[in-house]
């Protein structure tokens, strides 16, 4: 079998880079504001003042996972430094992310709540300043406000962005599902043809050539208890289109046409190679066909993602599983940056895959590129097993 790798998961309990850069870009943003209001009221820096600055960060980095933890801390140290500073302390950047976050993440009414919080906070320390009332009321008010109406419009517009995605999927979903349906639906109307064929030669021999009408009988039995079994598939899919309607059924695709497809994505300036490893057998009709769509959808990811990188096609026939992997090198030039969400060639290949009761893995690769990896399962005592064989197709 081939060796999966997976990539390596970042540390739950960990902050994220992303964080940690929010957290020191507040932070300079912090002294340099402190800097220049301390420059403008003839004050000299205070050593404890730019300690407690350097407090911030550690308090910011968790503002996303623990987003009113992160904001306690804060308020504190932001009290303590209004209390120490002989002027006026405004607004820190770090404290209104801290709030941002809390309304991004939590109800309105805990939102709501450290706003008040948060503002009450801001003017205890500076009730014995000699400062304007403007300055020191209503200038924390609207930052505070800002700071929560910014994070509840943010939430609400994940949400809606969530229910587009979601909507979009299901969209994706019930179209590749129709899809399978329509092909299912051209390999059953083939046997059923071959079937008709094969019982009409029969009748026409038997009283002539009775092996040669037994042998005839015995495809017919063969070829209708597997029109049997995808015609289940086929009813588990869903319901066939109307379209499919008056088309001529032909035999789709399979296994047998992927160095068709190789030598096409090889044309598309994508190097390419099928591996193909263990006992080569013969699969069933939607199987094959399902292999097929499989790396035909992964190959063109890589063209539109990174054309120019060098993929690799790898088949393994298991005792029990056929192993399919599609993956690329990452060398080529992306025309589109891949995100780890799964697109809708890939719900299509989850469809296919769950049709067989496989399992699918997809996303980057650890060394670069991106890799997709199907596991499929082979029906016992269908298929028959050639030669054990291991093939190269560049």
């Amino acid at each position: 079998m081939l060796a999966r790798s997976h990539p390596p998961r970042p540390g739950a309990r960990r902050p994220s880079r992303r964080d940690v850069q929010v957290a020191l870009g507040a932070l300079v943003l912090d002294l340099t504001a402190y800097a220049l209001n301390t420059g403008a009221d003839g004050e000299s820096w205070r050593p404890d003042v730019v300690a407690l600055h350097l407090l911030f960060p550690l308090f910011l980095v968790w503002h996303r996972r623990h987003p009113l933890a992160a904001l306690a801390g804060l308020l504190l140290t932001v009290t303590a430094i209004a209390c120490v500073s002989p002027g006026p302390y405004g607004q820190p950047v770090s404290l209104l992310i801290a709030l941002f976050a809390v309304a991004l993440e939590r109800p309105l009414r805990v939102a709501l709540a450290a706003g008040v919080v948060t503002f009450i906070g801001l003017q205890v320390p500076g009730v014995s300043e000699d400062e304007p009332w403007v300055r020191a009321v209503i200038g924390d008010a609207v930052a505070v406000g800002m700071a929560v109406v910014g994070g509840c419009a943010a939430r609400q517009w994940q949400r809606q962005l969530a229910v587009h995605r979601e909507l979009l999927a299901a969209g994706a979903v019930a179209a590749e599902r129709r899809r399978i349906a329509r092909e299912l639906h051209d390999v059953v109307a083939h046997h059923i043809t071959a079937m008709q064929l094969m019982a009409g030669g029969a009748r026409k021999v038997v009283q002539h050539d009775v092996a040669l009408a037994q042998d005839a009988l015995k495809s017919l039995e063969d070829s209708g208890r597997l029109a049997l079994s995808e015609m289940r598939q086929l009813l588990d899919v869903l319901r066939t289109d109307d379209d499919t309607e008056g088309r001529p059924a032909a035999p789709q695709p399979d296994v047998t046409d992927l160095p068709r497809v190789i030598a096409e994505s090889r044309q598309a300036g994508v190097d390419t190679e099928l591996l193909v490893d263990g006992v080569r057998q013969e699969l069933a009709p939607t199987l094959g066909l399902t292999v097929f769509r499989i790396v035909q959808e992964a190959l063109t990811n890589i063209r539109k993602h990174a054309l120019g990188a060098r993929a690799t096609v790898y088949l393994d026939y298991g005792p029990e599983l056929l192993t399919v992997e599609i993956r690329d090198d990452g060398s080529g030039s992306a025309a589109a940056p891949r995100k780890g969400r799964a697109g809708h060639g890939l719900v299509g290949m989850r469809e296919r895959v769950a049709l067989h009761g496989g399992t699918l893995e997809t996303g980057p690769r650890p060394e670069g590129g991106f890799r997709v990896l199907a596991t499929l399962p082979l029906p016992a005592g269908e298929q028959a097993p050639t030669s054990h064989e291991r093939a190269t197709v560049r």
